[in-house]
């Protein structure tokens, strides 16, 4: 009788030792959207100049160097400009290459790889396989020029 209810424990040690061992190794798992990097963003530009007049037409966009891959601003309303980080969130950081760039309509960002597409109002995935909004910079505009920081 001893050596049963020993044998019963042992046997139920064994399965809860298993099923924590797989706990622990699906609580390691990377999630498929990993954060891209924190890279220091603090520049002006003022919309009026030559280089950016674009901007200064509500629903224009420009791609500016800075971030990690790159920054698209997007003119949202009169007053407020939306900057967000090139770089896909959903293929980074498994493709280098992946960029998201804006397509003919001038309001969607799609990205070259996955077709994942995202909404420059707000920066959220809207069709495609991507969870996770595109990376945003802040943005401050004065009346003449326009601050991206984070």
């Amino acid at each position: 009788m001893i050596l049963m209810t020993f044998r019963k424990i042992q046997i139920f040690s064994l399965i809860g030792l298993f099923s924590l061992g797989i706990l622990i190794q699906a609580s390691c798992k990377k999630d498929k959207d990993e954060d891209i990097p924190y890279v220091y963003v603090n520049f002006t530009i003022n919309p009026s100049s030559i280089e950016y007049n674009n901007l200064e037409i509500i629903g224009n966009y420009a791609y500016v160097t800075g971030g990690f891959r790159g920054i698209i601003i997007y003119h949202a309303t009169q007053d407020d400009y939306k900057a967000y980080e090139r770089t896909s969130p959903y293929n980074y950081p498994n493709d280098f290459e992946c960029r998201v760039s804006v397509d003919n309509s001038g309001l969607i960002a799609v990205d070259s790889c996955s077709g994942s597409k995202y909404l420059l109002l707000d920066g959220s995935p809207f069709e495609g396989p991507a969870t996770k909004s595109l990376k945003q910079y802040r943005t401050s505009f004065d009346g003449t020029l326009l601050h991206v920081y984070n």
